[in-house]
């Protein structure tokens, strides 16, 4: 007997997130070369018929497993933007950074970080990589506009100071790969308020 479609479309997503969740888990602890399809595989709790039906080559997998995580924990952050209602300028402006920076040593972080690497050398994974970054980038900014406010949205420099801020947290958050430590004590971050504050006050 054939089950409903309702449960079987919910049994698809569970399975498919499930995929995401392992492929994401083994491109943070083993790196884009130890996150072969058995490993993604065994982890998940699949068979190979059903890893294969919801993504056909590994490239296609890890590149979707990254942006699952990203867009999950890129919408929890976007989520406390209550938090900061009642905040003044300078204030929101500093827990919006703080915020923005927790993000940078999560683990969709670093799994981005093992695709950009690898796909420095593949082009064929840049190829897939490449139009989800934009989606995903695009979806940053928009999120950082939340989280700064309208008090500054308006402002002539805004938008280069977002950029500005946000390029330089990604650049600070790859030497953690060397040199890891308590984000919350890096100097930049002070360095990166002070800039917000002075360039849009």
């Amino acid at each position: 007997m054939t089950a409903p479609r309702g449960r079987r479309e919910e049994r698809t997503a569970t399975s498919r997130t499930r995929i995401l969740d392992a492929a994401v888990a083994c491109l943070v602890e083993s790196g884009y070369a130890g996150a072969t399809t058995l490993r993604i595989q065994a982890r998940a709790g699949v068979s190979r018929g059903r890893l294969l039906h919801h993504f056909p080559s590994r490239d296609q997998l890890l590149v979707a497993a990254s942006g699952h995580l990203a867009v999950e924990r890129l919408r929890g952050t976007w989520a406390r933007v209550d938090e900061l209602d009642g905040l003044d300028g300078a204030q929101r402006l500093d827990r919006a950074i703080e915020l923005m920076w927790d993000t940078f040593s999560e683990p969709h972080f670093w799994a981005a970080v093992e695709l950009w690497t690898a796909a420095r050398t593949q082009p064929e994974l840049g190829a897939v990589l490449l139009p989800q970054e934009r989606e995903i980038r695009a979806a940053i900014r928009a999120g950082m506009d939340r989280l700064y406010g309208d008090g500054v949205l308006g402002h002539a420099r805004y938008a280069m100071v977002r950029d500005l801020i946000f390029t330089s947290m990604r650049g600070v958050g790859l030497a953690y790969a060397i040199d890891p430590r308590d984000p919350r004590t890096d100097p930049h971050l002070p360095l990166w308020k002070d800039l917000a504050r002075t360039l849009l006050s």
